[in-house]
């Protein structure tokens, strides 16, 4: 079991948190997506939080994170967004038009406490990006009528 410690504390804190952008828009590609996980990491760092698995998806971002018990969640998470949205508008200044000032991330997130169920989280993080792309391309369209059994017809 891998555990921390603080000068009188011993500890194993992680967490599985979940935000995204605002409106959920699926903008995070080439270098933004190269961006946004390099000012997670070093801000991360700052904090003394390590990330034990990470992963960057279009529309969203997961993380699983050891937080050492002197920092409230949701405090380290309020300065992991707020400080990476000023950092992200910093280096990509475009974005302030599409998303107003100061606003990249949506207000919440979604965050779980890991117990002996680590390595299945961090299994299930390495795969989201395999599994957001297989969802993508399922399709409502139908090609079969349900009702007549005959190919539709599409009018181009």
């Amino acid at each position: 079991m891998d555990i921390n410690s603080l000068a009188h504390t011993k500890w194993n804190c992680k967490y599985h948190i979940v935000f995204e952008p605002k409106y959920r828009r699926k903008i995070i590609y080439g270098q933004l997506k190269r961006d946004i996980a390099n000012i997670l990491s070093m801000l991360c760092k700052r904090k003394g939080v390590k990330i034990v698995e990470a992963e960057v998806c279009p529309d969203h971002i997961h993380m699983l994170v050891e937080i050492p018990p002197s920092i409230s969640v949701s405090s380290f998470v309020g300065y992991l967004k707020g400080k990476s949205t000023l950092m992200i508008f910093e280096r990509h200044a475009n974005l302030k038009y599409k998303y107003g000032n100061r606003h990249f991330w949506c207000r919440g997130y979604y965050v779980d406490t890991v117990g002996k169920n680590a390595k299945k989280i961090q299994e299930y993080i390495q795969n989201q990006l395999k599994e957001d792309l297989e969802y993508d391309q399922m399709t409502l369209k139908e090609y079969i009528d349900p009702f007549t059994g005959e190919p539709v017809k599409t009018n181009r």
